[in-house]
């Protein structure tokens, strides 16, 4: 109950500012946790947190992730493309990953002396600084895109495949750190993207052929029931395990599978229908909270810590808003759009916390750099939405983000 109403009650002052609503939820998180909570009250964040509740929360936040991501990916629609937008989505992925990795790395590279364990090589400190920089917080920018119905306009579809391929990068290049780290080699981070390149084959060309006839079934009849559930929820669940089981966290396997559900218009809408607002108001603020209890910002703040953190920001925000924006820009789209892309790129939230987490807990980077990155995921989530409005103001907006042939049924 405390999640629930402290979510409502954050995600609600959110939406008063003109902020997404995903945001609110994700700062409820934080308060939960030590930096706030535990700070004032550590009593009361003891009994609602106790240890053994830590697992509990983190299978369930794990499941709604997870399910989230496959609502994304079922949602998403594959039939109005505009020529060539596949390449356009490539060319935004790459033009998001690079700027941002080699800013960030060259930060790394600055601050190693001063930041670093000293058991880390400035190689794999600075790919790991640069790696989380390069992550677009891909369940967080869907959040937002949802919440002002613009999943399927053209620079919605856009940068959510762009922010697919630069989180799927971001945890291969994870992989490879981690095993270089733990002195696995890159034998096992080949191993991995290997596994996660099949499992993308299997799932888009194999599992999407045999669900066709759940989505015509679907579309006759015009039920969705139990039987269907069952089988949607367990292909989710077991798409999530195995991509967990590879080392590319569940969340991807959420989005694919959600790629491999059937296209047909009834299906889709039955299942948005029966499954989107219990994952978003009850299992979605249970993974804040958890991040939030894996949080602490009490150790940031001292001057000899603003100059690095000033650098790691900059580096981040540049590296995203101007690589973007001038990507869409020489693939054709005016600057409005483009600049609007850059700003909803530099949403970082859900996905950098738990890449830093990672790094945390296998000790790759220190308590004051974890602390500085989620601030500047908490900062660079927040400019999204303004910058994307400074961008699109309302009365554009409309006119500029559909594709002809979707203008007249456009949301108001």
């Amino acid at each position: 109950m405390a999640i629930l109403v402290t979510s409502w009650g954050c995600g609600r002052l959110a939406l008063m500012i003109g902020q997404p609503r995903v945001l609110g939820e994700m700062v409820a998180g934080v308060l939960l946790g030590p930096t706030f909570l535990g700070a004032l009250f550590p009593g009361v964040q003891q009994s609602l947190f106790p240890a053994e509740v830590k697992p509990v929360l983190y299978v369930l936040s794990t499941i709604g992730l997870t399910m989230f991501m496959f609502l994304v990916g079922a949602g998403l629609d594959h039939g109005s493309k505009e020529k060539g937008e596949g390449g356009k989505a490539a060319v935004l992925a790459i033009s998001g990953i690079l700027p941002s990795l080699l800013l960030g790395a060259g930060v790394g590279v600055l601050l190693h002396d001063k930041l670093s364990l000293p058991a880390v090589s400035v190689f794999q400190f600075a790919l790991f600084v640069g790696g989380a920089l390069s992550i677009t917080a891909f369940p967080m920018l869907a959040r937002i895109l949802y919440e002002r119905g613009l999943q399927n306009s053209r620079i919605g579809r856009l940068t959510l495949f762009a922010a697919s391929i630069d989180d799927a990068a971001a945890w291969c290049l994870l992989a490879v750190l981690s095993a270089l780290h733990a002195n696995a080699g890159i034998g096992s981070a080949m191993v991995t993207i290997g596994l996660s390149v099949a499992f993308v084959a299997v799932m888009l060309f194999g599992v999407r052929r045999l669900l066709r006839p759940l989505g015509d079934q679907v579309e006759r009849n015009g039920k969705f029931g139990f039987d269907h559930m069952y089988i949607v929820v367990g292909v989710v669940l077991l798409a999530g395990f195995c991509t967990d089981y590879i080392g590319i966290y569940s969340v991807f396997g959420g989005f694919i599978a959600g790629l491999a559900m059937p296209r047909n218009k009834a299906f889709r809408e039955a299942l948005h229908g029966k499954m989107m607002e219990v994952v978003c108001v009850l299992l979605l603020p249970i993974f804040f909270t958890l991040s939030g209890l894996n949080t602490q910002l009490n150790g940031f703040g001292s001057a000899a810590m603003l100059l690095p953190f000033a650098l790691i920001l900059v580096a981040g925000f540049a590296g995203k808003y101007f690589g973007c924006a001038l990507s869409m820009r020489a693939t054709g789209f005016g600057w409005r759009e483009s600049f609007a892309v850059g700003g909803l790129m530099n949403a970082r939230g859900l996905m950098i916390l738990i890449f830093i987490n990672i790094g945390l807990a296998q000790k790759m980077i220190t308590q004051e750099v974890f602390s500085m990155l989620v601030l500047v995921a908490v900062i660079t989530t927040a400019a999204a939405v303004p910058l994307y409005r400074w961008a699109l103001p309302s009365r554009v907006e409309q006119q500029m983000m559909f594709l002809p042939q979707e203008r007249e049924k456009a949301p108001a």
